[in-house]
């Protein structure tokens, strides 16, 4: 039994040097026991110094493997090191494990990655700085007690975002500091290194409370976005129980009051200057800078992020889904769920190259509602697909795309105005107004939920001869 032992508990470089090295050797996993910081040996255990030093490369892994492994190694699960060297042997015989999501230990580390991506979001939601006076000069430092190891990854988010302060952050297992021009890392603390009041917190108390709107009050999601092991370290957070206390009275209170339209000169200065915005948007990019202030609707309230399209800015082909799911919210990008994989899996299948494909969403956030530790995916109405139109017509004014694919009914309803039945109108080419060709099919989500397989290969099957008809659409259109 070979013992390999790490200096750091989530330095990805430093791991993956161990792995290549046994690799090299020939090591198989069973005879693997990964050790971190001064944990002992065990009694039959070797020493990792006979590994080979490695020059070049050694083996190869999918470029999605390195990307969920350097998430991965963040994870507070001890048998993080082992679980990751156990599937980067497996991607020597079988390098297409990580398309398969029925894989008990791709969807495992895939759940540990999204532990992690959870846990940097609620990093950056839920740390509160307080001021420390030193020699004249204000600093800020914050205390967090994460989840995970997610110091290191995330602070780079807060050099950013506070720029012109100098502040610290202290966890249990690490700290950072910004001097205003480098991010420096060191030990962890304790909760008593950050002070325990701040003036400037009775000004956010009551602004805290000032906004709280007792007519929007769901106690379940709000426990779900601001977890109670939060609570502690959060000044509002003594706020929360008389708030929910009096929600009801003030919530007929606020009736009785019957608020007012606002006056018409107010919303036509309000639409000038979101004409005078969109004048701005001249790219893809500069777009998918400007929706992140969106506030069009509701739904940008509890998602992560929006998730704009993605694919060649001159791309002939568009594909419409209709909103992100779970994992699209966390990783800010379309179509790299489940749903996004059989999708992928059908457009190989038929000889269309998603490369080619510029793919969105006709809902930018996601819309669900929460069942415990999960985020349950719930249909946008017409008013979220109507306040969201304006995005997906700007992505066709910036791609100029000659064929449109509709992926379900609400991406139909988005690009035609109205609603319609995916039965209807599928198989049929549709012209659109701006020249472009629509195709309506049914969305890849859909073959998942049907139980029976042989009701999804006949459905499986409708929707790639859908497919089939885009792609000689798409190879006549480049003729």
């Amino acid at each position: 039994m070979l013992s390999v032992r790490l200096e750091s508990p989530n330095d990805f470089a430093e791991w993956r040097d161990k792995a290549r090295r046994l690799l090299a050797a020939g090591v198989a996993p069973a005879n693997v026991v990964w050790r971190y910081g001064a944990e002992d040996n065990g009694l039959f255990e070797a020493g990792d110094d006979m590994l080979p030093t490695v020059a070049g490369a050694i083996g190869s892994v999918p470029r999605d493997f390195l990307t969920l492994a350097q998430t991965v190694i963040q994870h507070s699960d001890p048998e993080r090191f082992a679980r990751l060297y156990t599937m980067l042997w497996r991607l020597q015989q079988d390098s297409r494990i990580l398309m398969n999501a029925a894989d008990s230990a791709n969807s495992l580390l895939t759940n540990m990655a999204s532990a992690v991506r959870r846990d940097a979001h609620k990093m950056k939601a839920f740390v509160r700085f307080r001021t420390v006076p030193l020699a004249g000069e204000e600093r800020y430092v914050a205390w967090l007690e994460p989840d995970h190891y997610v110091l290191e990854a995330t602070a780079p988010f807060f050099a950013r975002r506070f720029a012109g302060m100098n502040w610290a952050i202290v966890t249990p297992y690490a700290s950072t500091f910004w001097d205003m021009e480098n991010l420096s890392f060191g030990p962890g603390g304790s909760k008593k290194d950050v002070p325990a009041h701040d003036a400037v917190e009775d000004d956010w108390t009551t602004y805290y409370a000032a906004i709280f709107n007792p007519a929007r009050l769901k106690v379940s999601m709000m426990k779900s976005e601001m977890p109670v092991k939060y609570w502690r370290n959060l000044p509002e957070a003594a706020q929360i129980a008389p708030l929910i206390r009096n929600a009801r009275a003030m919530e007929a209170e606020m009736i009785a009051r019957a608020s007012t339209q606002p006056p018409a000169r107010h919303l036509r200065q309000k639409a000038r200057e979101i004409s005078a915005v969109d004048e701005l948007i001249q790219s893809i990019p500069d777009a998918k800078a400007a929706i992140e202030s969106c506030r069009r609707c509701p739904l940008y309230e509890h998602a992560t992020q929006p998730v704009f399209g993605e694919g060649p800015p001159d791309a002939k082909v568009m594909v419409v889904g209709e909103q992100p799911g779970d994992q699209e919210d966390l990783a800010g990008r379309p179509f790299v769920g489940p749903a996004g994989q059989v999708f992928d899996e059908a457009i190989a299948e038929v000889g269309i190259d998603r490369k080619k494909l510029y793919v969105t969403n006709a809902v930018k956030h996601f819309k669900f509602v929460p069942r415990g530790k999960r985020r349950i995916h719930q249909k946008p109405d017409s008013g979220e697909i109507s306040a969201c139109r304006h995005w997906l017509d700007m992505e066709r004014q910036l791609t100029r795309p000659r064929l449109i694919v509709a992926l379900g009914a609400s991406a139909a309803q988005s690009l035609l105005g109205k609603a319609v039945s995916v039965a209807k109108v599928r198989g049929e080419p549709i012209p659109l107004d701006d020249g472009a060709i629509l195709v309506v099919t049914n969305h890849p989500s859909y073959l998942l939920r049907i139980p029976d397989a042989e009701g999804r290969a006949v459905e499986r099957a409708k929707f790639l001869a859908d497919l089939q008809l885009v792609e000689r659409l798409m190879a006549q259109s480049e003729n």
